[in-house]
């Protein structure tokens, strides 16, 4: 391919009159605006303001931050009664997992239920899912309680640490706004999939563990969440164990399971899982009321006050000396309720067909946590488990979320004095069957099958939390996927290409054993960008492809090597560094005596190449659109050029090449 005369191929006299063009130049701002728009902005939320007027930008604006007044005016009586079957059913689970995972979380269990009454008004409003059901979780209950443990123990000094975990919830949820408004939502992304899997469970199995102390009826446990010192805690207190608490305890987890494995089997019957807890605290209740059973072992709920939230904006501790240790937590358990909840509501978005906005659920989870530190609630997010009940109810829209608060309500107005013999060995039921429901056997067989490496990621994650702490767990298998990210941009892949018989197609030689190798051409396809990061590791590992092809020749006795082909296809972007890395390449492969040949390189390539003036270097009449192209070239020149020749250009003139025809 000349300068300005198209290539003719001997073999086929057929013309190839296109180029690999130069992107136009165009303005910095504007690629500026360009870049910053595809980072942050690739759902283009800003074009439905696009030609509307004054006035309906406004409402469009509400209703992007208020999604209520979007569907709202199409609501109708029929889905109110979804909803309201929904909201009930919810409600019945919110109620007793809401007071159980505050305990988990080592605060009142009435902020449970505080919990589960303002923020699910907020994501109502807020919100962009139709199915997400708010309310407390385990693991950021668990991660609340043992993060803040490590400043102040709550049982010595318990307005303090109530005071810390709703300054912890303010932060959380500023730091959510925060990546809602800066379209930061990708972060959340770095939680590979194995991650949560191994996290998840490994959190779930130490939730289970700390219910051990409920379980067996201990006053006394250790604070720690790893697996020795709560067995150690457990073994050296038997004496302490009540066989009354451990008997009840059984029976009602039995319960549970029944109910839950009866649903699984039948669909249909998904509220007997539901309403299972509910009836588990009703029934323990009774049970210890009638035969008195607080006075032989079995520790009850005690008093709960009435009243709805009282207002906590005046306790955030700012000016603590365990501020930082908030912030910490806030962040943390932010980060890990922001990620449950997002892909919770995706996964049933997906199932109903709609889409949801994870920069609005942020923002909307934000602005329900703020809210709600400043109500006498800590964290919520949107829980797998009653999402789902709430999906399998029929729900139609989030106004399930404002029954459920208004049942939620209705008991903190009138029904918590019902809750005073409600035996906690009965929420340490409750818990363990909903975590034994968050391991996900299935998921890591999956991933052992599919990627050894996600697996060592998901174990790595599981056994630090079980082994170590939650954090550590969570630390170690974030570093392991980052070490995986950084592993696939410093060690990208290069493959040998070759030809499918009977056809102008070019693949990899070890995944189609038929693709035949080109005499006298080596063509190497480069999987990845080209940064710092993997400029030198490409520049060898070219070299090693070229010593190994040359060897590989001489010891077959086959035509000499003459051109190195890079097929640049999958190399999206290229920086300084990749460009004097291919200088480099160019200059060894000069100095052997090859010819450099590029194939279909990308726009952001080509604009790099032009601007260092590479492109003159290696010749534009080098570089191809295709891998086909670039073969046809070089075979031309090989059936037609003696190899001294090499380095002239191909097609010099075209009366030269018709001679040649």
């Amino acid at each position: 391919m000349g300068n300005s005369d198209p290539a003719v191929f001997p073999s086929t006299n057929v013309e190839f009159p296109h180029r690999v063009a130069i992107p136009p130049k165009q303005p910095f701002v504007k690629f500026l605006k360009s870049s910053l728009k595809e980072t942050f902005f690739p759902d283009d939320p800003l074009r439905q303001f696009k030609n509307q007027t004054p006035t309906k930008k406004l409402l469009l604006g509400f209703q992007y931050f208020l999604p209520i007044l979007e569907w709202a005016p199409r609501y109708t009586f029929s889905f109110f009664k979804s909803d309201l079957i929904s909201g009930i059913t919810i409600a019945s689970l919110a109620i007793p997992q809401g007071i159980s995972y505050a305990k988990l979380a080592n605060l009142p269990p009435i902020l449970g239920l505080y919990s589960s009454f303002i923020p699910p008004l907020v994501y109502a409003m807020m919100g962009s899912s139709r199915d997400l059901a708010v309310g407390t979780v385990a693991v950021a209950s668990l991660l609340t309680g043992s993060m803040l443990g490590d400043v102040v123990h709550a049982a010595e000094n318990p307005t303090e640490y109530l005071y810390l975990a709703f300054t912890a919830t303010f932060f959380a949820g500023v730091f959510q706004t925060a990546l809602g408004f800066l379209r930061l939502g990708f972060i959340v992304d770095f939680l590979s999939h194995a991650t949560i899997v191994g996290f998840m469970a490994g959190a779930a199995t130490v939730v289970i563990l700390q219910q051990l102390k409920g379980i067996l009826g201990l006053e006394h446990f250790t604070h720690g969440t790893d697996i020795v010192s709560v067995m150690r805690s457990v073994f050296t207190q038997v004496d302490e164990w009540r066989w009354e608490s451990g008997v009840l305890g059984c029976c009602f987890l039995f319960f549970l399971l029944i109910a839950r494995f009866f649903s699984k089997k039948r669909p249909k019957f998904f509220w007997i899982a539901a309403m299972a807890p509910l009836t588990s605290v009703i029934l323990g209740s009774l049970l210890v009321y009638f035969t008195h059973a607080e006075k032989h072992g079995v520790q009850v709920i005690g008093n709960l006050k009435k009243g709805l939230n009282p207002l906590s904006i005046t306790h955030l501790a700012f000016g603590s000396p365990h501020l930082m240790a908030a912030i910490k937590t806030g962040i943390i358990t932010g980060i890990i309720a922001m990620a449950e909840g997002v892909a919770v509501g995706r996964s049933f978005a997906m199932f109903k067909n709609y889409h949801i906005d994870g920069n609005k659920e942020m923002i909307a989870f934000g602005m329900m946590n703020i809210a709600g530190s400043f109500t006498s609630c800590y964290l919520t997010t949107g829980p797998f488990s009653r999402s789902a009940v709430n999906f399998n109810a029929g729900c139609k829209t989030a106004v399930s979320n404002i029954v459920m608060a208004i049942a939620v309500m209705i008991t903190l107005l009138f029904l918590t004095p019902l809750f005073y013999y409600t035996p906690l060995v009965v929420l340490s039921s409750i818990i363990i069957s909903a975590m034994l429901g968050i391991i996900d056997y299935n998921a890591a067989v999956h991933l052992w099958k599919v990627d050894k490496f996600d697996f060592i990621v998901c174990i790595s994650a599981f056994l630090g939390v079980v082994f170590a702490s939650i954090e550590i767990g969570l630390i170690l298998a974030v570093s392991l996927s980052m070490l995986r990210v950084i592993l696939f941009i410093a060690r990208p892949r290069t493959v040998v290409l070759g030809n499918i018989p009977n056809s102008t197609v070019y693949r990899n030689v070890e995944q189609y054993p038929v693709a035949n190798n080109v005499p006298g051409v080596l063509i190497l396809q480069i999987d990845a960008p080209i940064y710092f990061a993997n400029s030198g590791y490409l520049r060898e590992r070219i070299s090693r492809w070229i010593d190994e092809e040359e060897e590989k020749i001489g010891l077959s006795g086959e035509t000499t090597l003459q051109y190195v082909i890079l097929d640049l296809s999958s190399v999206g972007s290229i920086d300084t560094s990749g460009i004097s890395m291919l200088e480099e390449v160019k200059k060894n492969v000069d100095r052997r005596g090859l010819k450099l040949v590029l194939a279909n390189p990308g726009s952001e390539v080509m604009k790099k190449l032009d601007k260092s003036d590479l492109i003159e270097e290696i010749g534009q009449e080098w570089i191809y659109l295709t891998v086909g192209d670039a073969v046809g070239a070089c075979n031309f020149m090989l059936h037609t050029y003696k190899p001294t020749s090499l380095v002239a250009d191909p097609v010099t003139d075209s009366e030269s090449r018709v001679n040649n025809v």
